[in-house]
């Protein structure tokens, strides 16, 4: 083959590469015993923001806005309209082991065939069971890590290794090991693909920065 073609399908490769990461938003439930929120992501690039939606107000009550490129995370307040640099958390500490298997369920969420993979630890009476779609979400498992939130869900996700790149859960369920009973559900409830604006996944111009003291 020559080298003109060889270009022309290395190029073609790297087309189909790009073409194949997720653009456009996604609104997810989080249910639990006591309460029930909603979060919508909106991804574009290495840039990804996530609105917190008021129980109450179905108005934009918080944001955060990722970069999987700089590793930056702000925080957004609509309310006050400031926004600022937000710090990660420390790493979690987990109690036992974590033991993370690939089941063989398949299971289709929002039109996305999901693979079934399980994750249980003994010592903290937990199982968590994800529907995994893999191969365009590539924001997902960086903004993961880079956020480190404690809750068990965001964890366990994490002791999950070598998963299919691109790989993000559709649905995951916590359950008691003692009882089987449902701690906390989270699904993707709606997933719209297009174009993002670049500047919605920015901070509003009128907005100042939050300086902490």
């Amino acid at each position: 083959m020559s080298k003109f073609k060889l270009l022309l399908a290395g190029l073609s490769i790297s087309v189909i590469g790009i073409a194949q990461s997720f653009e456009g938003s996604m609104e997810f439930k989080m249910e639990t015993s006591k309460d029930t929120t909603t979060n919508i992501y909106y991804i574009k690039g290495n840039d990804v923001k996530l609105d917190q939606i008021g129980k109450k107000s179905g108005k934009v009550e918080g944001s955060f806005i990722f970069n999987t490129e700089t590793k930056e995370i702000r925080f957004v307040n609509p309310v006050r309209k400031v926004w600022g640099e937000h710090k990660s958390e420390t790493a979690p500490v987990i109690k036992g082991t974590c033991v993370a298997t690939k089941g063989t369920n398949t299971k289709v969420i929002q039109g996305v065939k999901c693979t079934e993979y399980i994750v249980k630890n003994a010592e903290e009476n937990t199982e968590i069971t994800y529907w995994i779609a893999s191969g365009k979400y590539d924001f997902f498992i960086p903004v993961v890590k880079m956020w480190n939130r404690k809750d068990k869900q965001s964890i366990y996700f994490n002791q999950i290794k070598d998963l299919p790149k691109g790989s993000m859960p559709m649905l995951s369920e916590e359950k008691s090991l003692s009882n089987n009973t449902i701690i906390s559900r989270l699904e993707i409830s709606k997933i719209n693909k297009g174009n993002i604006d670049a500047s919605k996944l920015s901070v509003p111009a009128d907005y100042n920065k939050f300086e902490q003291r």
